[in-house]
């Protein structure tokens, strides 16, 4: 005698993964605020630039590296379960990169590593509330993005599903959703040697494009 068990029904993809799908690296709904946003990254490293300040732009590019390798990440979840992606951005912009990251995100983070950095207190060694600076700046700045992401969620255009990467259980986005890119940023920031900092971010863009193409262009999985 055959023992039939009931079959679980399939999760089915959530609405709003479908909206991010959707606007998927469609160009239809293009603004021209997007070019005032390259034109304002362009100003800041400029502005680094100009002061042959190597250390700050290049811990700005590895912040950047690090965000396209978790967008990676997150968008193969989605394939993977055929549901949703850890995060998920919705509303209006000028062009969906990946399910979890648009075109003024992205502009974003290409900014944030270099405002990091511009906290960072010269000395290494100085601590503050008793703990290591570099430490302190890197919790309040993933405390703060987390936060800034939960605005988002609130207002229905970021969204979780899954209960381990969600709100109030934050403490998984700190970690890994913030805090890798902004060590990232002061590990690089603190090398003080052009050379080894241009490899370290050589070694991520080399990674990213690796990534995009295997899973984007060839697989088309992203």
């Amino acid at each position: 005698m055959t023992l039939l068990l009931p079959s679980l029904p399939a999760l089915a993809v959530t609405d709003f993964t479908r909206e991010a799908l959707g606007q998927l690296r469609q160009t239809d709904d293009f603004q021209w605020a997007t070019v005032f946003l390259l034109s304002l990254a362009m100003y800041v490293y400029a502005n680094e630039y100009e002061r042959r300040n190597w250390s700050a732009i290049l811990a700005g590019l590895a912040l950047w590296g690090m965000d396209w390798i978790n967008e990676v990440a997150n968008a193969l979840v989605l394939q993977g379960t055929d549901r949703a992606a850890i995060w998920t951005t919705t509303g209006h912009t000028s062009f969906q990169i990946f399910v979890g990251l648009n075109i003024e995100i992205s502009f974003m983070f290409l900014i944030a590593g270099i405002v990091f950095v511009k906290f960072l207190p010269p000395d290494p060694a100085m601590r503050i509330l008793g703990m290591p600076n570099r430490v302190f700046y890197v919790l309040f700045f993933s405390i703060f993005s987390v936060a800034v992401e939960v605005l988002l969620w609130a207002g229905d255009v970021f969204h979780w599903e899954y209960w381990w990467w969600n709100f109030p259980n934050v403490i998984l986005i700190v970690l890994l959703g913030y805090a890798t890119f902004y060590a990232m940023a002061a590990w690089v920031y603190d090398m003080h040697d052009v050379r080894r900092q241009a490899r370290v971010v050589g070694t991520l863009f080399a990674i990213d494009v690796a990534l995009v193409l295997l899973f984007g262009v060839i697989l088309e999985w992203i």
